[in-house]
């Protein structure tokens, strides 16, 4: 298969530009408390939510982007824009990083209330400030809600020798990108955090949306189009799109999960979100 057939010849694709955007406004209505608006969400009927959507995408549109140039003017090119975009997106991380501890602090100085300073994860920065800013420039720190930056600038870091195998093995890749996921989820990997835990989107599970967006951009669901187009396929993925709403609306109200066995509900509440479960993907 020609892989420059399958690339747009110029310009940017609109439709990846509106998706990403309906995504970003998705994400951050979700993260507003006690907002009605949010039910208009995906996350309320299915297994997975905008973040998800966001991350295939920019899978997906990093490839459009990167993958011609790649192969046109060498991979030390195509490389070298991925790495200054990544510094981009990390100078834009920790400018909003700024902004965001800033913000909270004048709010709990302004109001006199300390306790916010906890609720959004900065109380390090009373503690043990040097540390704390330290360990926020190197992504380990996160203040509440800001976790999807640091996730892609951690994905588009790695995709330049993630592209240069998927241009000339993609199959291959995708393979390995799925190994990695589940070697991930089953030895309990993940990138440790500040001051304890580790990071929220696990970017060993979640680079597996991340390639998969890649693969279909160059390819994957063309050679994949007689799967795609069957009728079982059709009829797999609406029963699939209705037992996720089923199972989403068992977690939301207590009194409709109690009708449903406790080792099947169970198996899909709480959400794993972390580690991507299976089955948001």
């Amino acid at each position: 298969m020609d892989i420059h057939a399958i690339l747009p010849s110029k310009g940017r694709d609109l439709r990846l530009d509106l998706f990403r955007g309906i995504a970003n406004w998705a994400i951050f209505l979700d993260h507003i408390p006690d907002n009605a608006v949010n039910w208009i969400t995906t996350r309320n009927y299915g297994f997975s939510d905008a973040a998800d959507l966001f991350v295939f995408i920019s899978g997906y549109t990093a490839s459009f982007v990167y993958a011609k140039m790649m192969l046109e003017r060498g991979y030390i090119v195509g490389a070298t824009r991925l790495t200054k975009r990544v510094w981009q997106l990390y100078v834009a991380h920790i400018v909003l990083f700024v902004i965001y501890i800033v913000s909270i602090g004048y709010v709990a100085q302004r109001y006199s209330d300390p306790d916010i300073i906890h609720e959004f994860n900065v109380a390090g920065l009373v503690d043990n400030p040097v540390e704390t800013l330290r360990q926020g420039l190197l992504l380990k720190f996160k203040p509440l809600n800001l976790d999807v930056l640091p996730l892609y600038i951690m994905l588009m870091g790695l995709f330049p020798p993630v592209l240069w195998f998927m241009l000339r093995r993609p199959d291959v890749t995708m393979l390995a990108s799925f190994a990695l996921y589940f070697a991930a989820r089953h030895f309990e990997w993940n990138l440790a955090g500040y001051p304890g835990g580790s990071w929220y989107f696990n970017p060993y599970c979640w680079q597996l949306l991340f390639v998969f967006g890649a693969w279909c951009a160059l390819g994957g669901t063309v050679r994949a189009r007689r799967i795609i187009d069957s009728a079982p396929m059709l009829y797999f993925c609406l029963a699939y799109l209705v037992f996720a709403l089923v199972m989403t609306m068992a977690g939301r109200f207590p009194a409709f999960g109690e009708l449903f066995p406790a080792w099947l509900f169970d198996a899909f509440n709480p959400n794993d979100k972390t580690n991507l479960a299976p089955y948001r993907f």
